[in-house]
């Protein structure tokens, strides 16, 4: 029967093959789509490589075709470095140690086995070890070298830091469900650090490799570094309801350098009870807050100036050191903020779900009803690429985006917009 009906003796596997085939991620404009071995944990353009990391595994691909450069197993990975002098860092969970490598062909180019806590940068690699009990170390290296650039002796703290980028007193990217908040890659290694453990939090100058102030924050505060700043947010419970405050010190002297009375930066959620358990939202240097009417600004944390306050309603949907994305009251324009020039860079209508992402390499618009990605120019709000597509942004670089729907992945060349 199967023979009379098909023509072939066993039809199955082409029939299977037709069952799994992928839909376009974005047809008409990826320059490749492939196969990827499962859901990421995160996605990194750097030089000619795809860098995909998953629960146990990291992976890269070619840019120029999408082709599986190499495999290896790890439990967590993270890039340091850019373009060509790129590395992937890897270990494995509960055991000391990471490898470098070669982000082209999965070369080991160092290996540690000491260190238990690892942060990437676009300039450096930060690693904490502790030889013995009560006494740790930090130490900064060039992505590629193979001798520390300096070494800080930081106390007992390496029990509460481990594996790749655990969380510092920072700020943090404004998320969005269709850009991965890390898409942009690395980020510059700041002028400042906050290295957390024992209540305590060690402000390290990373120029000169040295402990500039150590911390101790009290029960109603929040301490987190932005650019060279040391912020203390203070929550007073009283009336019911939170009343804010935030001074901003200057390491190592630790004077005041500016104050600022009823800015709520919400380190706390909502309630009376004041307690603070996240970071601020905002860039390496700006800092977004929202005033007692409930109005949001975005302050400089160098000095306290208010580079933005928008009106009731307005809502800033992405900002870094140079550039806010801000949505307007009835949500149908998205406007780019140039904290340089003072002023509007651009302005794109959009749909009321839309949301947005900055990143070194585009301003990336996601949009719904239809659902579409488009990315940017920051500086102009010329369209570099856009694609009707429901897939999540996971990365950015230099010529192009990563986008993952499912087990797929799609390069989107900048400069390939289809038509609209």
């Amino acid at each position: 029967m199967v023979l009379a009906t098909t023509g072939v003796w066993n039809p199955w596997p082409r029939v299977w093959s037709w069952v799994t085939q992928s839909d376009p991620i974005a047809e008409g404009v990826a320059a490749w789509q492939t196969a990827i071995g499962g859901s990421p944990k995160s996605i990194t353009i750097t030089g000619g490589s795809v860098v995909v990391e998953y629960r146990t595994s990291v992976e890269a691909y070619g840019t120029a075709a999408g082709v599986k450069l190499w495999k290896s197993d790890a439990d967590w990975a993270g890039v340091a470095g850019s373009d060509d002098d790129a590395v992937v860092v890897v270990g494995r969970l509960l055991t000391k140690g990471y490898e470098v490598l070669d982000p082209a062909t999965g070369a080991v180019r160092r290996k540690d086995t000491a260190a238990t806590a690892v942060w990437t940068y676009a300039d450096a690699i930060l690693d904490l070890r502790c030889p013995k009990a009560g006494e740790c170390e930090l130490s900064a290296w060039d992505p590629r070298g193979s001798k520390p650039l300096w070494t800080v002796g930081t106390g007992g703290i390496g029990f509460v830091l481990n594996a790749s980028n655990p969380d510092l007193p920072d700020t943090q990217p404004l998320g969005s469900d269709r850009v991965d908040q890390h898409a942009g890659g690395p980020q510059p290694l700041p002028d400042l650090i906050g290295l957390p453990g024992d209540g305590k939090i060690q402000i390290i100058d990373t120029a000169q490799g040295q402990v500039t102030q150590t911390r101790t924050p009290g029960s109603d505060q929040r301490v987190t570094v932005v650019g060279s700043r040391v912020l203390t947010v203070t929550g007073d419970a009283r009336d019911g309801t939170c009343y804010y405050s935030v001074t901003a010190h200057d390491p190592p002297n630790g004077q005041a350098v500016w104050q600022r009375e009823g800015l709520n930066l919400r380190t706390a959620d909502n309630g009376s009870h004041c307690k603070q358990e996240k970071d601020p939202a905002g860039g390496s240097d700006v800092v977004l807050g929202v005033d007692p009417y409930g109005k949001e600004e975005l302050i400089a944390a160098h000095d306290g100036r208010t580079l933005w306050k928008g009106d009731k309603g307005q809502s800033v949907l992405a900002v870094n050191n140079s550039y806010a994305l801000i949505r307007s009251v009835d949500k149908k324009t998205i406007t780019a903020r140039s904290f340089g020039r003072g002023s509007v860079a651009w302005r794109r209508g959009v749909n009321s779900g839309a949301t947005a992402a900055l990143t070194p390499y585009a301003a990336v618009v996601a949009d719904e009803k239809p659902a579409r990605v488009i990315a940017v120019s920051p500086r102009t709000g010329g369209v570099l690429t856009e694609a009707r597509t429901d897939a999540k942004v996971y990365a950015a670089g230099p010529s192009g985006l990563i986008l993952v729907s499912g087990r797929d992945m799609a390069y989107l060349r900048f400069g390939s917009a289809a038509a609209r």
